[in-house]
């Protein structure tokens, strides 16, 4: 087992100031290409690499593969840190299409293949090497994971709502704490456990971004100087995201309120939008909004407004028949 080392943050309280969350499409599509690689080490993803594997046959992916292998290190310029909190994948590849040509040139020549026809191409001509790099990953994007977003970004939305949350009530050391066994907050100190190299001192008054992830389960990736610092963990209810529509309920429950009210029900034990509930339960946003009118008059869930979007829970009410049931 590969020694384990840590990159460590000191933050100052202009950094918890910039703290902030966002969504990468570009590095939730870097990840899965690992997985594509050694399927075996993430059976959780299977359903996935099932659906998309014999579409990818006509793809030629060997340049992002060499520039994402297994194992520690992979080059940086393809996961750049979102510009906004919530960036589109024609955003992020933009971003990659413009990256510094003498970083790509010495991050690529770092990976193991670099030896390989395929990366001493992109070595010899940087500025060619990224628009391949890029329309690869855009190509890939469209046949396996763009029909795929909008549940992952779902997932998202409910996540990064949650941590927001904690932040707020119970302070950045708990949120930190309770983010992934690789993570830890100490007296103003960030420690993440890596594999890959390592870092201490302070953060520079930059900030840092979380980013929920899904295809890095089980395993949490941090990014420093020269991008803008960045911490990818794995999102809470990951094994949900491939199940979306599969929300349990008690027969006792379904007769009592109807299956899909029932299943509103219980999917709101997290604050969510109409949207994400549609989503999650494969209902339109229209009916959804239907039931929700009749649990909310009914007593057994909340709303609250935050800006344009309306978010719904569980009541106490809410909470005690899904018990009961």
């Amino acid at each position: 087992m590969p020694k384990s080392s840590y990159a460590e943050f000191d933050f100052t309280s202009a950094d918890l100031a910039r703290l902030r969350f966002a969504f990468s499409p570009a590095s939730e599509a870097v990840a899965s290409l690992r997985l594509l690689q050694d399927p075996g080490r993430h059976a959780l993803h299977l359903p996935w690499i099932r659906a998309v594997r014999p579409q990818l046959a006509r793809l030629d992916l060997r340049l992002l593969f060499a520039l994402v292998p297994l194992g520690p290190y992979l080059v940086d310029f393809l996961t750049p840190p979102p510009s906004s909190p919530l960036p589109d994948i024609t955003a992020e590849l933009d971003l990659i299409a413009g990256a510094d040509l003498d970083a790509a040139v010495a991050e690529a020549a770092r990976v193991p293949a670099a030896g390989t026809p395929v990366v001493q191409e992109f070595l010899a001509d940087p500025a060619a090497g990224l628009a391949r790099a890029t329309a690869e990953l855009r190509q890939y994007w469209d046949i396996a994971l763009a029909r795929y977003w909008p549940q992952i970004r779902g997932l998202f939305e409910s996540e990064v709502l949650r941590r927001s949350r904690q932040l707020t009530r119970d302070g950045v050391g708990s949120m930190f704490n309770d983010l992934h066994p690789n993570i830890s907050w100490h007296d103003g100190r960030l420690r993440v456990r890596t594999l890959a190299w390592e870092r201490s001192g302070p953060l520079g008054g930059d900030g840092m971004l979380l980013i929920p992830s899904v295809f890095h389960w089980p395993d949490t990736s941090v990014m420093a100087e020269p991008y803008q610092p960045m911490l990818v963990y794995p999102a809470a209810g990951v094994g949900t995201v491939w199940s979306h529509d599969v929300v349990p309920t008690t027969d006792a429950l379904d007769a009592l309120i109807g299956r899909t009210r029932a299943r509103l029900l219980v999917a709101l034990s997290e604050t969510a939008t109409t949207t994400i509930l549609a989503r999650r339960l494969s209902v339109t946003p229209g009916a959804i909004s239907q039931h929700l009118k009749v649990l909310l008059e009914a007593g057994l869930i909340t709303r609250r407004r935050s800006g344009r979007e309306v978010f719904y829970e569980r009541s106490r009410l809410g909470d005690t028949l899904c018990a009961a049931a």
